[in-house]
């Protein structure tokens, strides 16, 4: 049987590299694709960074790549750029998001965007802080904080996608949660399930937001019977 092409889209402050323990356990049944958005891992930051830049990018490479459309999994971030290509291009055949926040507010903007100071994750988690440089060692990670901690207020602002805007998604999308999930909750991510006229909902056991803590075989196992 012919693979299917599955694209991986890390969330903000994360890069490909996250995958390297997913890839293997799909590698059987997808032809796996996977990109650093700019000012992610090996990308410089360039002039333009959002939402909308991603997207753009996602698409630069199907191009490169030479394929017209394409099955995603994007975790967090990723999540939203994947419905994003989904509800303003035909590109997307099916989705599954994980950890994703769709509905943002101003007050949770602010909430997000205090998290991101420089020196005070160097102080209290110095462990990340490291994490980040080197996750990201090609460029400045503490300009990668003020980046997306703009991109986060610009969202709560103006949030790309709203309920209304969500009935709109054609393609097929798994919304996927961990019960353990600090970041985004149940009652906005049923809501968003319900707005999306094809869609599921997956809720992984056991799974918290960070995606180092998710369990990958899960993570694989959900992502082969959405899929399949």
């Amino acid at each position: 049987m012919e693979k299917q092409d599955l694209l991986l889209l890390h969330g903000a402050l994360g890069s490909k590299s996250q995958f390297q323990s997913l890839i293997p356990l799909l590698e059987e049944h997808f032809e796996i694709y996977t990109l650093d958005f700019s000012g992610h891992g090996e990308m410089a930051v360039g002039n333009d960074f959002g939402i909308i830049t991603f997207a753009n990018e996602v698409l630069y490479e199907l191009a490169k790549w030479h394929i017209d459309k394409i099955n995603i999994f994007g975790y967090s971030m990723g999540g939203y750029v994947a419905t994003y290509l989904a509800l303003h291009s035909d590109r997307v055949l099916k989705a599954f998001t994980l950890g994703t926040k769709f509905l943002w507010t101003p007050e949770y903007a602010g909430d997000e965007t205090r998290k991101l100071d420089a020196d005070k994750i160097l102080l209290k988690v110095p462990a990340f802080a490291e994490e980040l440089k080197i996750r990201h060692q090609k460029h400045d990670w503490k300009h990668l904080l003020d980046r997306t901690s703009t991109m986060m207020r610009e969202l709560g602002d103006n949030n790309l996608m709203t309920l209304e805007a969500l009935k709109e998604v054609k393609s097929e999308i798994c919304i996927g949660l961990g019960d353990m999930d600090n970041t985004v909750g149940i009652d906005e991510t049923a809501a968003v399930y319900h707005a999306i006229p094809a869609s599921k909902l997956s809720v992984m056991p056991n799974t918290q937001h960070p995606f180092e803590k998710v369990n990958p075989a899960l993570l694989a196992e959900n992502i082969r019977q959405f899929f399949r």
